[in-house]
């Protein structure tokens, strides 16, 4: 089996996080990490390449690709550690400022270049990126690559060529079946991702990123970046500051000045 994971490079949502002058996120390596979400894809993933036991491991090929600046090597640096087999990146000036759909026609055109080495069987994502929160790159790209889309897993299993996904939306459970090749993503519910261990680390500081350009993609450049983008940021604020807390203490008013605080600022 081979399965492809695509991840995401972003901001650490502990830092303070902004738009450039080009209404860009700002990202830079020294406060980037590796999307959390994702870590759930790769662990899905991993765990489906080891289900038939150590012997056979090697017989399935785990692939986790980005699109980015070099900045972004750092998260396939993070799955290297988590034991996937191969990392691709995607690079091109032109791709700076794309938009969910300059980044998923991208993925897709990579993905079909993947498969020029063998077919994919599967391709599994997070639930959302922690910078964006889009959630559509799933469903962008089985669209792209013409492929069902199972998204939104809390369980699944992949059986004689069929994935099967349990889904919980808006108090409804779903069941949802599909033949592979497919699209799947999962929520931080499928699993807990696994610790990187030494010796995988050790190995991912210096394993080979693949690079790819537009030109091997064969992709136009106005269909991504700032060329190709569907949305554009056109104002942006620093979030403002949190007022003070205004503490009561309770000697025997506490309800009344509950009540007073609830209707003076039209809570009630």
């Amino acid at each position: 089996m081979r399965i492809v994971v695509p991840v995401k490079h972003v901001p650490d949502i502990h830092s303070d996080r902004k738009f450039t002058e080009q209404g860009r996120v700002a990202r830079g390596a020294e406060y980037g990490t590796l999307n959390e979400l994702d870590e759930n894809a790769i662990e899905t993933a991993l765990r489906l390449a080891e289900a038939d036991g150590p012997d056979l491991r090697a017989a399935h090929e785990v692939i986790v690709l980005t699109v980015g600046p070099a900045e972004a090597d750092g998260a396939v640096r993070k799955a290297y550690q988590l034991g996937v087999d191969t990392g691709i990146r995607v690079t091109d000036p032109a791709i700076g400022g794309s938009d969910v759909f300059g980044t998923a026609h991208a993925l897709a055109s990579a993905i079909t270049k993947i498969e020029q080495d063998g077919p994919v069987d599967l391709i599994i994502t997070g639930m959302a990126a922690l910078d964006g929160l889009g959630s559509v790159i799933p469903s962008l790209l089985a669209a792209e690559l013409e492929l069902p889309q199972l998204t939104l897993a809390t369980k699944y299993e992949i059986s004689d060529g069929v994935a099967q996904i349990t889904r919980e939306l808006d108090g409804v459970t779903e069941v949802l079946t599909a033949s592979l090749p497919a699209v799947m993503s999962v929520t931080d519910h499928v699993n807990t991702p696994r610790y990187p261990n030494f010796k995988l680390i050790m190995e991912a500081r210096t394993k080979e990123i693949v690079q790819w350009t537009l030109e091997d993609l064969g992709i136009d450049a106005a269909t991504v970046g700032d060329a190709g983008a569907r949305t554009k940021v056109t104002k942006s604020a620093p979030r403002p500051p949190r007022e003070l807390v205004e503490l009561h203490k309770d000697t025997g008013n506490g309800g009344r000045a509950l009540a007073e605080y609830l209707i003076n600022n039209d809570l009630v």
